[in-house]
């Protein structure tokens, strides 16, 4: 099952897939998809309904917003692609590197990227996000953290590279600014999506930058959903950004960031391709 967001900002309704361009709308039966909804069953729900008498919207011309409302946390894996770790002159994680991500950075995918006030390092990461669909808590094998995933979706880690890495402290510095986390086009629930071996990439203007596969991953899927969740509780609605494969604006001599008037597309195989234009801040 997708599931999207359609329509302007802050009137979106809940959609399910039915072809790349068509959907139904199940707004009357799940309104969103948040932790206080996943709590109360709303894949459940939709799973079990009917929707082949709905009428199929074409959504040609529609704005996608977030599948996702209100995350409570964004987790994020650094170094988590062998060919990034290596471009990035680093070690092979032997654990997961972990930082947080403000949760108010999710976006719609095609909302816009922001660069923020006098940033000249504004950089580009495709990355598959999971979503959690039930509350976990020193889960001890991998097993049960695939119960606990709720489904798989495209994320844009954007990330400012001069507050993340030249201002001291921890990466969350240069993560967490307005618009740096769209995400979408829809939401891909577990039992469709298997995250093993799929293809993604990023665009600059037409440019691919970022060429991979999930098969370059260090730590899995379901792995890193156990791992976390021994180190803090999960809660439905949870994000986690996986990482980022090699090729991003950093890894470049010189580096080649992002700049106002750029156009970053990001996509997985099976899950989508969203588009944002990058603005400058005002």
């Amino acid at each position: 099952m997708k599931l999207a967001k359609i329509g302007p900002k802050g009137s979106e309704r809940l959609a399910v897939m039915v072809s790349e361009s068509g959907a139904v709308y199940v707004d009357d039966v799940v309104s969103e998809i948040s932790r206080e909804t996943l709590t109360r069953g709303a894949l459940e729900t939709l799973q079990a309904l009917d929707i082949s008498a709905r009428p199929v919207l074409d959504l040609t011309n529609e704005r996608r917003g977030s599948p996702l409302e209100r995350p409570t946390k964004i987790i994020c894996v650094g170094l988590n692609y062998r060919e990034h770790a290596l471009e990035a002159g680093a070690e092979i994680p032997r654990e997961p590197v972990l930082f947080m991500k403000s949760p108010d950075t999710l976006q719609g995918p095609e909302d816009g990227i922001r660069v923020p006030p006098g940033s000249e390092a504004t950089d580009y990461e495709v990355e598959l996000a999971i979503v959690i669909g039930a509350s976990a808590l020193y889960l001890e094998s991998d097993e049960a953290a695939q119960k606990v995933i709720a489904g798989y979706a495209v994320s844009q880690d954007v990330s400012e590279r001069h507050w993340q890495l030249e201002r001291g402290g921890q990466w969350d510095k240069g993560k967490s600014f307005p618009t740096f986390n769209p995400f979408g086009p829809y939401l891909v629930t577990a039992e469709d999506f298997d995250p093993e071996n799929k293809g993604m990439w990023c665009s600059v203007n037409g440019e691919i930058r970022q060429r991979s596969s999930t098969a370059d991953m260090i730590f899995r899927p379901a792995e890193i959903v156990r791992y976390i969740s021994n180190v803090m509780e999960l809660s439905p609605g949870d994000v986690i950004n996986t990482g980022t494969p090699q090729g991003v604006g950093l890894g470049f001599t010189p580096p080649r960031y992002l700049a106002p008037g750029d156009v970053v597309e990001t996509g997985i195989e099976g899950l989508g391709v969203q588009r944002a234009q990058v603005r400058s801040t005002k």
